[in-house]
């Protein structure tokens, strides 16, 4: 038996990119910064691609540096480059959650809470 699933929380390095698929499917391409992943602890840098709905939702309501969980199966993709040099990454495909609530745009922010003030008895 062997399972592949991956868990991760960061935030998204870019805005997302929805992609349109000959089979009447989109996706939705999204980088994400996971603190911890690399080497010492280090700053790692995954991609994640999600297709359909979710993907679309993604699109429309994530902006870079928001907060978010992905799950997935990780998929392994190894190529040449032009130079003959052999290159690899690695790459989640599955959902994303979002974490954070987005930033309210200037012309929307609300003002400031008041301060209650005691109630006399």
């Amino acid at each position: 038996m062997s399972i592949n699933n991956y868990v991760a929380v960061g935030h998204l390095t870019r805005d997302p990119e929805l992609k349109e698929l000959a089979s009447d499917r989109s996706v939705c391409e999204l980088r994400v910064a996971v603190d911890g992943m690399g080497r010492g602890g280090e700053v790692g840098y995954i991609n994640v691609s999600v297709y359909g709905k979710p993907g679309q939702a993604a699109a429309e309501y994530l902006t870079k540096g928001r907060q978010v969980a992905v799950q997935g199966r990780l998929e392994f993709a190894q190529w040449e480059t032009d130079a003959g040099e052999k290159r690899h990454d690695y790459s989640v495909v599955g959902n994303v959650e979002f974490l954070s609530a987005p930033r309210p745009a200037a012309e929307d922010e609300k003002p400031a809470r008041r301060r209650r003030e005691p109630v006399a008895a």
